[in-house]
């Protein structure tokens, strides 16, 4: 807690100087998020700590003096005060350097034709259950409808405290198995989608550009929302032509704030891939995730013979399924980021 406190106060002075607020607007508002990400832990950490020493000195006297009463009231005030901080301990399980930033994500149909397509809506609307639940701001910035039904990708960014953090444990293939609805014999399916998940980059992380690197295409946007979707060119798709990464906006009505959006979106990409040259732990992730197919899920998801969630990572199971597809999926983000504290552990 220390050093968060440290961190806090630099960031404090940092926003005290003169010339702050004259930088930047994402700066402004990333330093500005930072810092109310770590008061609100500092303060969290600080008050649950008061709050037990004052337990502690009170169930002493209550003891001392025989009082049954003040005690079993005082047991009740430590159980809601464990719960509280098992919260805060979740949060401090996120000190990757990018955990605190936005998220943008990824949803693409696999193996499975219209079926993985439905999968990718499914999903979609898993996640975007599991935003409202915490508070954080979705928005859709590309999408490609099925042919008959369903989503085949579409790309949408979260914004809020550690919005990466606790959704890159979603990134890799996801597997469902049920009886398809778009099958009239009745048979079972195995279907695939892939979901990626990149941190937005910081705006004082430098990812050089080049427009020569660049090819920008206009389109008109052919998004989920009927009367909502612009109907003149202003959809935007921007090729890097070094790297082939393609990215897309469609979201917003005029080809400036699309460019703008894209060219956020494909800086973040160039920033993860540079990252996964380094990591090579994620780079084989990346690499994994080629192949939307057999063997390479992450987790999957049994609507039938059977209804069961299992993460093939922490082997951690859920049998309520519909309640992981309303958005509940704490218990996986949970045991993802505790298996990667014992493994940094274990290599310490």
């Amino acid at each position: 807690m220390e050093t968060k406190e440290k961190e806090l106060q630099g960031l404090q002075k940092t926003m005290s100087l003169p010339d702050f607020w004259k930088k930047n607007q994402d700066e402004v508002s990333r330093v500005n998020q930072e810092a109310s990400i770590l008061k609100d832990e500092v303060d969290g950490w600080n008050k649950f700590y008061h709050e037990a020493e004052d337990n502690r000195i009170l169930a002493q006297m209550a003891y001392d003096e025989n009082d049954e009463s003040s005690l079993k009231e005082i047991q009740n005030d430590v159980i809601a005060l464990e719960e509280n901080i098992k919260k805060l301990e979740f949060q401090s399980l996120l000190s990757g350097p990018d955990d605190k930033s936005n998220a943008i994500v990824s949803i693409n149909a696999g193996a499975g034709g219209t079926e993985a397509q439905d999968w990718v809506e499914m999903l979609f609307r898993m996640y975007l259950r599991w935003c409202e639940s915490r508070n954080l701001e979705t928005a859709v910035i590309d999408y490609l409808a099925g042919e008959e039904a369903g989503v085949k990708s579409l790309t949408f960014t979260v914004n809020g405290p550690y919005a990466y953090g606790y959704l890159k444990s979603e990134h890799g293939i996801h597997r469902m198995v049920r009886i398809s609805p778009f099958d009239a014999s009745g048979r079972r399916h195995t279907s695939f989608a892939s979901v990626s998940v990149i941190p937005e980059v910081n705006t004082d992380i430098d990812i050089k550009i080049e427009e020569k690197d660049l090819r920008i295409d206009t389109f008109r946007a052919s998004g989920p929302g009927g009367q909502h979707v612009n109907k003149t060119s202003s959809a935007i798709r921007i090729t890097h032509l070094p790297t082939n990464i393609v990215v897309q906006s469609q979201n917003e009505r005029s080809q400036h704030r699309n460019k703008d959006t894209a060219m956020k979106v494909l800086k973040a990409r160039l920033y993860d891939l540079e990252k996964g040259k380094q990591d090579q732990k994620k780079q084989e992730v990346h690499q994994n995730q080629k192949e939307i197919a057999w063997g390479s899920q992450i987790r999957s998801y049994v609507f039938n013979p059977y209804r069961l969630v299992k993460d093939h990572r922490t082997n951690e199971e859920v049998g309520n399924l519909e309640r992981v597809m309303d958005g509940d999926i704490n218990m996986f983000i949970d045991a993802y980021l505790r298996m990667n504290i014992q493994k940094r552990t274990a290599k310490a």
